[in-house]
């Protein structure tokens, strides 16, 4: 068991499987827009409809703001765009996890099949249409409100924390998923919920301060905060939520690792 609950004894495990998690996950971002006539474009095609919409929306429609100094409207667009492109990377895996074992029982059956790197491929192939999402809302920075902040190189240490408890709850789900068939269902509603409570169409300072503090319990409120500061406004990402989030997301990704190794003896009983 200690050497289950060794991070890097889980990296190295993973690290092992890296060429089958790369195929897999190859596999899973082809597979989605297979059979349409524009293939892997729809990749870069569908965020980019998305932030005409919310630049559209948001600045025509409803003339919206963010209290939080944003003034121009365009910018208010591409705040939202930022924090829904964050919060799908964590949504989508989540929402996938419990029928990840259950869609997949041909692998249950093969004895030497690593069962754990199919939550890492649904991460990377989130993590993916993910990238293309940043991309293009950099692009918009540049053309509509002439920004391109140096900020960005922090991109991937920003987003470390997500990636590590997004895997880690993952491999929870996963395994639940087999058990409790319901969770499928149960996860949809609890995402909906999550995107209202997150930080996304309004600012943290427009939650009551009495109630600021659930902030805190929320894994992705500091996730998109600070993308926003380093990619949109050219801050520097708040270090001390950036160390306390990592080392609880490492916490979540060891135990939820160390449940799905210990649960999955079982799956082949249960389908």
């Amino acid at each position: 068991m200690s050497e289950i609950v060794n991070p890097l004894k889980i990296l190295f495990g993973l690290f092992s499987n890296r060429v089958l998690i790369n195929q897999l996950a190859k596999r899973e971002i082809t597979s989605r827009y297979k059979g349409t006539y524009l293939g892997v474009i729809w990749s870069y095609l569908y965020p980019l409809l998305m932030l005409s919409v919310y630049t559209f929306v948001f600045s025509e429609i409803f003339q919206s703001r963010w209290s939080s100094g944003v003034n121009n409207k365009v910018e208010f667009a591409m705040v939202l765009f930022c924090g829904l492109t964050t919060f799908n990377v964590f949504s989508e895996v989540l929402t996938k996890s419990p029928t990840l074992i259950t869609q997949n029982v041909n692998y249950v059956k093969k004895v030497v099949f690593p069962l754990e790197v199919l939550p890492v491929v649904s991460v990377l192939a989130s993590l993916f249409n993910a990238l293309i999402s940043y991309i293009i809302l950099i692009v918009g920075l540049y053309f509509f409100l002439g920004v391109l902040n140096w900020t960005i190189i922090f991109t991937p240490i920003v987003l470390m924390p997500l990636i590590i408890v997004t895997a880690g709850l993952s491999w929870f789900l996963a395994s639940l998923g087999v058990f409790i068939r319901d969770m499928g269902q149960l996860l949809v509603i609890l995402m909906q919920a999550l995107m209202l409570l997150s930080p996304i169409f309004y600012p943290p300072t427009a939650i009551p301060e009495s109630f600021r503090f659930l902030l805190n319990f929320n894994p992705l409120s500091y996730v998109i905060e600070n993308m926003r500061k380093i990619m949109i406004w050219g801050e520097l990402p708040n270090w001390q939520y950036l160390l306390t989030g990592t080392l609880i997301s490492v916490i979540i990704f060891v135990c939820g690792y160390a449940w799905f190794q210990k649960t999955k003896v079982g799956f082949a009983d249960v389908l």
